[in-house]
């Protein structure tokens, strides 16, 4: 799957704040024109016998038509006999003499009469207006050996790469051997046999609404609220409930049985998912909440908001309908720029992480925690500049055959001088540990990244390229800890996609490196945060953005992003159908080929990660409010996916690890999957 491309930073995509009210305007103006025409139409003879219009008993208006006594003039007209009413200039000054007199009533109302309507008090009067955007979405989804029959134990090691279903047989490397008893038939003496299973199936669903509460032409505030988000079908049931445990201990144990449903296959209906009862999260989570308001030289932006640069490598707001993983930001942002020049600038201040805090559970009464240590605050700023060309413009050049450039920076600087000590529980540590709790982190960054879009014709070129700078004085992989550890990290993600056959065929080539680390040994992440260190060298594994995808199965899931390593993925796409309502329906294939950036973090210590092959099929129908063009999607939307993984040498044993003593096969063999997508977007 294609990463989805956000061109340009999302803090600059703003709606003109003056769409909706020219909308009004315009239907307002529109209304006054068609009165002001029946107002001065020439009055016609009738027809003998027949009345003329006008004459006597006036008609009813029809529906929707303006009041026949605000279309007659006062008195009748004189002068030329063509029918045509005379404007007299003193009677109009005199009436706009009269009508500046008249006031609003002081009890609320517009007028003595609800015609009586002032611009005025239109604008006072005006009342919130909220618009509703998000999506709803339904996966079902297949994992077939994502092991990669690796005989890895159930505990998180360095080189374990992906957790064994619980429901299976193996023997891991250590000569361990885990037995499920409880397949097949029983033999004579009432035993089952062993359990194989290497499949692992689910489904889950989110409903996402992005909530817009605009109060005026220049205000409003801006929400993502998620309701019952990836919910595994089925992971509620009536049969069981949790509790927290007991004082002094972690985790939850049984809250009791239910005796109309004391076991799970009893179970008669599903509940909604609530903390400490049958889960770990609730119905209702809030995602975001910020608002914007647009002064005449710039926005200010305050609140969570989402984060988004580039093509998403570092930050990326994941609003896709398949993402999981988005990037939010506690912060105040200011926009600027020269719009008649497509130039934007800004600044924001972020509240990374505040450290300790006096919360207590009585807060839900009321109250307001506030920080109780400063000096371990995560402070973050944040400049940016970018050139974003008008999308109407950028349609006329493309037409014109001329070439458009996008392209920006966006600068970080991320600072800390104290933190918990690693590892600890920062409610506890400080009345346990000396100096209440803290030690000295002394870390500091500085994270460039530069974006840039070319635009041609059909051909369009990306690029984002990304570095993190700094040192971190004090670590818990640290091996000399009176000596700063200096931290090296580079990212670069590019994609280019040429259309042809009136955009049916989409040609695309994705590549990207990030750098790794030949101090460490294995990707997954330390049991304190940061991976044990051989030596004092820099800290260099950059790793993506995890809702940036190339891929089903290696990156996305065996590996939760890309880190330490380096890809290739030529895909081709094509609609055979295709309508300017927004309908279509298409297939696409990708191929995926990984490498190590630094060998020696493979569990083979080889280069060579890997090769997949990923297809698809995809449909969406024309009812959306957001697919006006086939560009966009809306609507009801659905992608059959299949993917399958070859492993290579970089994912295999070193010498020494196999015993064919303890296990008959220890070759890898592919993993695969199987995806079905269901979504309605609005």
């Amino acid at each position: 799957m294609v990463p989805r491309t956000s061109v340009g930073p999302r803090s600059f995509g703003f709606r003109s704040p003056l769409a909706r009210a020219s909308a009004t305007l315009a239907t307002c103006a529109a209304l006054l024109v068609t009165a002001g025409a029946h107002a001065q139409q020439p009055t016609e003879p009738a027809p003998a016998g027949q009345a003329r219009p006008g004459a006597g008993t006036a008609p009813a208006p029809g529906p929707g038509e303006p009041s026949r006594d605000d279309l007659i003039p006062d008195e009748p007209a004189t002068g030329p006999s063509d029918g045509m009413p005379q404007v007299d200039p003193s009677k109009d000054q005199q009436k706009l003499v009269q009508q500046g007199r008249e006031r609003p009533t002081g009890d609320g109302s517009i007028g003595a009469r609800p015609s009586e309507v002032y611009s005025e008090d239109w604008w006072a009067h005006t009342r919130p207006i909220v618009e509703l955007h998000g999506y709803f979405r339904t996966r079902g989804e297949l994992f077939h050996n994502f092991s990669l029959s690796r005989h890895d134990a159930f505990g998180q090691g360095e080189q374990n790469l992906w957790v064994q279903p619980q429901d299976t047989t193996f023997t891991d490397r250590n000569g361990q051997r885990s037995q499920v008893l409880l397949c097949k038939d029983p033999n004579a003496a009432g035993q089952f046999s062993e359990c194989y299973n290497r499949s692992q199936a689910h489904a889950n669903l989110r409903l996402r609404l992005n909530p817009e509460i605009h109060i005026s032409d220049n205000l409003r505030i801006m929400s993502q609220v998620d309701l019952l988000d990836n919910l595994v079908l089925g992971s509620t049931p009536d049969a069981y409930a949790i509790r927290p445990s007991g004082v002094g201990t972690t985790g939850y144990s049984s809250a009791g049985f239910n005796g109309y449903a004391p076991l799970g296959a009893f179970s008669t209906t599903q509940g909604p998912p609530t903390a400490g009862v049958n889960g770990y999260r609730n119905s209702i989570d809030v995602q975001r909440a910020w608002a914007e308001y647009l002064t005449p030289v710039g926005q200010l932006r305050f609140g969570r908001m989402p984060t988004h640069w580039g093509l998403g490598m570092v930050a990326n707001s994941g609003d896709c309908l398949d993402c999981d993983f988005q990037t939010n930001s506690d912060r105040i942002m200011f926009v600027t720029g020269l719009k008649s020049l497509d130039l934007y600038f800004g600044g924001a201040w972020d509240f990374v992480s505040t450290g300790p805090t006096n919360a207590t559970p009585y807060d839900v009464y009321g109250g307001q925690p506030y920080n109780t240590a400063n000096l371990s605050n995560v402070g973050q700023w944040v400049l940016f500049a970018a050139r974003r060309t008008n999308p109407e413009l950028q349609r006329l050049k493309l037409a014109r055959g001329d070439v458009v450039l996008n392209g920006g920076l966006y600068s970080t600087y991320r600072k800390q001088l104290l933190d918990v000590v690693a590892g600890e529980n920062p409610l506890t540590a400080s009345r346990t540990l000396p100096n209440n709790g803290f030690e000295r982190r002394g870390a500091e960054a500085f994270i460039p990244d530069a974006w840039v879009q070319l635009l041609y014709n059909k051909l369009r070129f990306e690029a984002e390229f990304a570095a993190i700078y700094g040192s971190l004085e004090n670590s818990p992989a640290s091996a000399k800890v009176t000596d700063p550890i200096k931290i090296r990290m580079w990212g670069l993600a590019t994609q280019a996609e040429f259309r042809a056959v009136e955009d049916k065929l989409r040609i695309q080539f994705g590549h990207g490196w990030a750098s790794g680390d030949p101090n460490v040994e294995g990707l997954a992440p330390g049991t304190r945060g940061l991976q044990a260190r051989r030596t004092d060298g820099a800290i260099s594994t950059f790793r993506f953005h995890p809702a940036y995808y190339v891929d089903y199965i290696f990156f996305r899931r065996i590996m939760s992003r890309i880190q330490n390593a380096y890809y290739f993925r030529p895909s081709v796409e094509y609609d055979f159908v295709r309508n300017p309502n927004g309908q279509k329906f298409g297939g696409g294939a990708a191929i995926i080929w990984s490498r190590a950036s630094e060998f020696v973090q493979t569990p083979g210590n080889k280069r060579d990660l890997g090769v997949e092959l990923d297809l698809q099929v995809y449909y969406q129908a024309k009812d959306g409010s957001l697919n006006d063009d086939p560009n966009k999607m809306g609507g009801f939307y659905t992608a059959l996916q299949y993917g399958v993984f070859f492993p290579l040498g970089g994912l295999d044993y070193l010498k020494g690890e196999q015993d064919t003593g303890k296990n008959a096969d220890w070759s890898l063999s592919t993993a695969q999957t199987v995806r079905l997508i269901l979504g309605v977007m609005f």
